[in-house]
């Protein structure tokens, strides 16, 4: 007996994948979204969201999570945690494949709205010293290094809002970015200039993390300066990017040179039948907000793929 023929399947649950889900579930789609429960959203490590609008004292990225997951589930959505593992396109009859470790899904749609994932610095310690001592969320562990001294690696949003989160926790935190200023946003550098309990160092790298049991210290390499030197801490947060979540999609969908997703402006990939949506897309700027208007269209292309594919027309 054939498995059942889905209209669309999301891969992904961060507001990417729970917007199209919205938008889709509610043109009256069937439709099933696959979430890795391995791979969280990034939005839902966020202490505090301030830019998207409707909520002006700001909200945590895990109740906004759950306030898009109740909003998705009204409207008829069908949830699974399971985690993706390949995608196939069967061209005879135009249906896609959707693999997990269990079963085998079928659609006439796919949105892949799968996300990014941290990027690691890749340098000796990093590995070592994973879980004790180095992390990659301040917010899942500030509370470990309470009224300790720990160093951060980044200079962009990400890395500045994690200083300043960890500084509510931490004695001491300081900064380090490879470049000669922030990349943050203005008013977040200015927020961690202004915070007595944040130093910066910029123009440096960390070259090393070191330790017996647990991170003691790290090694900090001046760029273009011979020497090093050694600075104590008790924990390195790593955030000096992402990686895009896209090798399920790689062979089927064309890419650009760190691995985002390609698409026009409808969110169309370069496979027809499959959109693309939030983070995973290769895009300038990669909010929240942006995430929710790529899934707005992606969920609205598919929509209309679908409706040619059945022969349906709009009245």
């Amino acid at each position: 007996m054939q498995a059942q023929i889905y209209d669309t399947i999301i891969i992904g649950a961060g507001p990417a994948g729970l917007t199209a889900g919205i938008y889709a579930a509610r043109e009256g789609l069937r439709v099933l979204l696959i979430e890795n429960l391995a791979l969280p959203a990034q939005a839902i490590s966020a202490d505090l969201i301030e830019n998207y609008p409707g909520f002006p004292e700001g909200v945590g990225g895990f109740d906004l999570i759950e306030k898009f997951k109740a909003q998705a589930k009204r409207f008829g959505l069908e949830p699974k945690s399971e985690k993706a593992e390949a995608i196939f396109f069967d061209a005879k009859e135009n249906i896609f494949q959707v693999k997990t470790e269990n079963n085998t899904y079928r659609s006439l749609a796919l949105i892949l709205a799968v996300g990014a994932r941290y990027r690691e610095l890749g340098v000796k310690g990093e590995a070592e010293f994973r879980g004790k001592g180095i992390s990659y969320c301040a917010v899942c562990d500030a509370a470990f290094f309470r009224d300790k001294e720990v160093v951060v690696a980044g200079g962009g949003n990400s890395a500045v809002s994690e200083a300043i989160y960890l500084s509510r926790f931490c004695r001491k935190v300081i900064l380090v970015h490879r470049r000669n200023r922030l990349r943050a946003s203005a008013d977040l550098a200015q927020r961690a200039k202004g915070n007595k309990k944040i130093e910066i160092i910029l123009e440096s790298v960390v070259a090393e993390i070191f330790g017996k049991e647990r991170v003691e210290g790290i090694v900090l390499k001046k760029q273009n300066v011979t020497g090093e030197r050694r600075i104590a801490c008790s924990g390195v947060f790593i955030a000096v990017g992402f990686i895009p979540n896209t090798d399920i999609a790689r062979s089927l969908v064309e890419t650009d040179q760190s691995g985002y997703i390609i698409t026009d402006e409808a969110m169309c990939t370069s496979q027809q039948g499959i959109f693309a949506c939030g983070d995973c897309r290769a895009k300038v700027l990669r909010q929240v907000i942006t995430a929710c208007g790529d899934a707005a269209c992606a969920a609205f292309s598919a929509s209309e793929y679908i409706r040619r594919l059945k022969g349906d027309a709009y009245e």
